[in-house]
């Protein structure tokens, strides 16, 4: 930029500040005058609600020439002398309000000029329609119950800086509707969860956040420490081994949604903390994990977004035909061409790598190889939903192995426009053979592995007095979210995602 334009940016820039700065200043003027008249409005407690906007305007035919109270902030105002209109936001939505001096009366109009865009209003009045047939409220009292002291973004053309709109929540839900109706619908959909499994007979159930061995996943986890116990403690990972316990104790069908902790980098579809759902039940394994995944789903959308044919950016996903099913080496050999139940062991797969230039490291073996082969050649093509089966043994540890084919495990995961949307397995509830799997697990922690499973005794523990055959399965609750809200990142589900501080402090 040349130094005259620069000169000139930073002018303007020192202008606006300055001209911010005084209207800061006026607000707090208009508050100090109000409460040197006794109208302080903070010390108003409560504004009794009769109606929201969106009732009122649904509803108009029964609510017309009927007296309501609404409450909400003013979003634009227009002072014409004797009378005047402004909007109102609430929870719902926003309506028009005509206020007149002949209305409310000359001290209340005077008050009510003095309001400004930002500040929260209570206003009864008689539901009614304009010339131009708006429906509005004919305010017959207006009542300030908070002033803002800040100012909001100008109102055409809203929060569109979006560090601003993750750090500052609040300021979004004011200016964006969109933002609002998605953490409303986030809020229907874990409702719509919890009334499809509560309907198949499961139990909700709640599990420790602060564990000693944070396992069930391949993560690296957070590291507290417990002060009144002097012990390290770690936040959980995963809900997957106190739930198994509980199917142990004899609770044949339980589910937990929580917040869950993983220490690692931030992107699209990654938050150190988020939302995870993993249900467990007796008597069933992946099949069955897979057909109730299946309806769930489909019945979710349905009463969520009125379709099972929801739009996700440039696709139409369709949750009302049946999800495809295959497993993960016909999905390789399909988009990669290289069928690995031909090759024979680790050393020929990683030449196979080695031709088809996918990387991978010294420790890995054949199952791991083929792993890398589906997320490098087949993850991006499954849009529609499909569900990738029988995973290899090396990447699951705490699955059921295949009885005809012992390499690889009663597994699958959900896939849709490209995202893993949950993981599943019949568990495995040999104790032998899990303690052999912890084994397996504790060499690659000794090989640099920070994401291995450490060896949980009371779980083997549990195991020994016997778990039944069972079926588990997590959800991403965030990502399930961004799929029936068209959001493409995952910090659009969440009210207030991970930010790098700035300045020594969340901004």
């Amino acid at each position: 930029m040349p130094e005259q334009q620069r000169s000139k940016q930073q002018t303007n820039n020192a202008n606006k500040e300055q001209d911010i700065g005084q209207l800061l200043k006026i607000k707090r003027e208009k508050l100090a005058a109000l409460q040197e008249a006794g109208k302080d409005p903070f010390k108003i407690t409560k504004y009794d609600v009769t109606s929201h906007s969106r009732d009122i305007k649904e509803g108009y035919e029964q609510m017309e020439g009927k007296n309501v109270s609404i409450a909400g902030r003013i979003m634009q105002k227009r002072v014409m002398g004797k009378a005047s209109f402004c909007n109102i936001q609430d929870l719902k939505g926003n309506i028009q309000c005509y206020v007149a001096r002949d209305s409310i009366g000359e001290e209340s109009y005077a008050d009510f000029k003095k309001y400004d865009v930002g500040d929260i209003v209570g206003i009864t009045g008689e539901v009614f329609k304009t010339k131009t047939e708006e429906i509005s409220v004919h305010a017959a009292s207006v009542t300030l119950l908070s002033k803002s002291l800040q100012i909001l973004p100008e109102k055409y053309h809203g929060l569109t800086n979006t560090d601003i709109r993750y750090r500052q929540r609040y300021t979004d839900l004011i200016m964006n509707e969109e933002v609002k109706e998605t953490f409303v619908k986030r809020s229907k959909i874990i409702s719509a969860i919890r009334r499809y499994l509560d309907g198949q007979g499961f139990m909700e159930v709640e599990t420790p956040m602060l564990v000693s061995n944070a396992g069930g996943a391949a993560a690296r986890p957070f590291e507290t420490h417990f002060n009144a116990l002097d012990e390290d403690v770690k936040l959980r990972i995963s809900l997957e081994l106190y739930l198994k316990r509980l199917i142990v104790g004899g609770m044949e069908r339980v589910y937990e949604i929580g917040r869950v902790f993983r220490n690692e980098g931030l992107d699209t579809r990654h938050n150190p903390e988020f939302t995870l759902m993993e249900l467990y039940q007796a008597y069933t394994d992946y099949n069955g994990m897979m057909d109730l995944t299946e309806n769930m789903f489909r019945s979710v959308a349905q009463e969520v977004c009125g379709t099972t044919t929801v739009p996700y950016g440039e696709y139409m996903i369709d949750l009302g035909r049946p999800f495809e099913r295959m497993t993960m080496i016909d999905a390789v050999k399909k988009y990669s061409g290289v069928d690995f139940d031909e090759i024979q062991d680790t050393a020929e797969a990683k030449k196979i790598a080695d031709e088809k230039e996918v990387h991978y490291e010294a420790r890995h073996t054949k199952g791991d190889i083929l792993n890398l082969f589906f997320e490098e050649f087949v993850e991006e093509h499954l849009v529609q939903p499909t569900f990738i089966m029988d995973h290899p043994v090396e990447i699951s540890p705490l699955t059921k192995r295949k009885p005809d084919k012992p390499d690889y495990v009663e597994r699958f995961e959900l896939f849709i426009t490209g995202r893993e949307m949950c993981n599943a397995y019949s568990e495995l509830n040999d104790p032998i053979d899990q303690r052999e799997r912890f084994k397996a697990q504790e060499a690659l922690i000794a090989q640099g592995d920070e994401e291995a499973n450490h060896t949980d005794e009371d779980f083997l523990n549990a195991l020994e007095i016997g778990m039944p055959p069972t079926g588990g399965i997590g959800y991403g609750i965030d990502r399930l979210v961004m799929l029936l809200t068209n959001s493409p990142a995952i910090r659009d589900v969440l009210l207030f995602p991970t930010m790098k501080t700035l300045g020594g402090k969340d901004q």
